[in-house]
């Protein structure tokens, strides 16, 4: 298969400073590839041609930036480092990852236990929680968008790709609704209201989550491999077998709280800000009832990593009962089981610190006025892509 970029890359040097050592990733828009900065440094640079008549990347660069803010504390957003044109490329200088739920689901033989999987959604809901409380919606919630951190942070999960992102509150409010819209996102965990043509809010990046748990915990979707003469019909099957299969049925084998979670989604309304604490505790309750110890031991970690680690904005308990039961993201770092207790005093304290700082942890749902004054910068997008199945 020919190179997005038209040919491979790698052992070039772009911007006299990065020299690529080999591709690491593609996507839509264009390919990744691990770099090496003169001071030894690694990285992971994006690339897309300069001719691309729908530039995503300084678009995406942008956002992350936005997301990023102007603190130092780890929200579980990649960093960018520099940003430019060299020749027939643009490109982007980011944090260095490492693998994605894809490659992790895959190198364990194509499920990751259940224990995994809600401790996992735990830190999912965060990152969509916060793109959330910055006023955008991601529109492509998928594994291959998760990636672990690497070495002392590779049991912290890092939220990626944001070429299809969309702010869904404007200077007049929340964006309306509309339907006859195209498919935009991945086909296999679109929402259904994706599917059916109607406009994206904060709703189908969670019901696409969803889709994204039982994937990891089934090994596959019941719409998948769906066999059609062209892409249209393909995303007409997926649509149907998604409409006729009842959460029920999807997460049959799983806790109902798997359950409880697709109906959530499915039965929010358009404008709805969704509880997220309510559905992180969904998943903390089916934790609870499994007797799991909240260790951070996914397939992938090894003991050594858990030692070190040090994660900012979740506490890790040391056995089940300790399980926080009302934590929102906060930005400090995580106090271990002997300081829970002091944690827990400090909750209210912290939360008036969060809603300074994200005007998503407001009591009122009705984002539409108070968002007014507390807009994203304007990004343009020269024209909204849609992804293949």
């Amino acid at each position: 298969m020919d190179s997005i970029l038209g040919k491979d890359l790698t052992n070039n040097t772009i911007a006299r400073q990065y020299k690529l050592i080999k591709k690491i990733g593609s996507g839509a828009f264009g390919e990744i590839y691990l770099v090496q900065s003169q001071s030894k440094s690694e990285y992971a640079m994006k690339l897309e041609r300069s001719d691309n008549k729908h530039p995503q990347i300084f678009f995406e660069a942008k956002l992350y930036n936005y997301l990023q803010g102007q603190d130092q504390y780890d929200k579980g957003i990649p960093k960018i480092h520099d940003q430019g044109v060299d020749g027939d490329y643009n490109y982007i200088v980011m944090d260095l990852l490492g693998p994605s739920l894809e490659e992790l689901f895959n190198k364990n033989h194509r499920k990751l236990s259940l224990k995994s999987v809600l401790m996992l959604a735990d830190q999912l809901i965060q990152r969509i929680e916060y793109i959330h409380s910055k006023q955008f919606l991601h529109r492509d919630i998928k594994p291959d968008n998760f990636l672990v951190g690497v070495g002392s942070k590779s049991s912290r999960v890092y939220i990626v790709d944001f070429g299809l992102a969309k702010r869904y509150i404007t200077k007049e409010g929340h964006i309306p609704y509309k339907e006859g819209k195209s498919l935009t996102g991945t086909a296999r965990y679109a929402s259904i209201n994706t599917h059916v043509g109607l406009e994206q809010s904060r709703r189908d990046d969670l019901e696409s989550l969803g889709y994204v748990l039982m994937y990891l915990l089934r090994g596959q979707l019941p719409w998948q491999n769906m066999k059609a003469s062209n892409q249209k019909e393909k995303y007409q099957k997926i649509m149907e077998k998604k409409q006729e299969t009842t959460p029920e049925q999807l997460c049959k084998g799983f806790p109902n709280e798997m359950t409880q979670y697709l109906q959530y989604c499915r039965n929010l309304k358009f404008e709805d800000k969704p509880d997220y604490n309510y559905i992180r505790n969904l998943f903390r309750e089916a934790f609870r009832k499994q007797g799991f110890e909240w260790d951070y031991k996914f397939e992938w970690i090894k003991d050594e990593i858990i030692k070190e680690e040090k994660f900012i904005g979740v506490a890790i308990p040391q056995k089940t009962t300790d399980i926080p039961t009302t934590t929102k993201q906060s930005n400090f770092q995580t106090m271990r089981a002997p300081q829970l207790m002091q944690y827990q005093s400090r909750q209210s304290q912290q939360a008036s610190q969060e809603k300074k700082r994200n005007s998503s942890y407001t009591k009122n749902n009705n984002l539409n006025k108070q968002m007014t004054g507390l807009l994203a910068p304007k990004i343009n997008i020269n024209k909204e892509r849609t992804r293949k199945y």
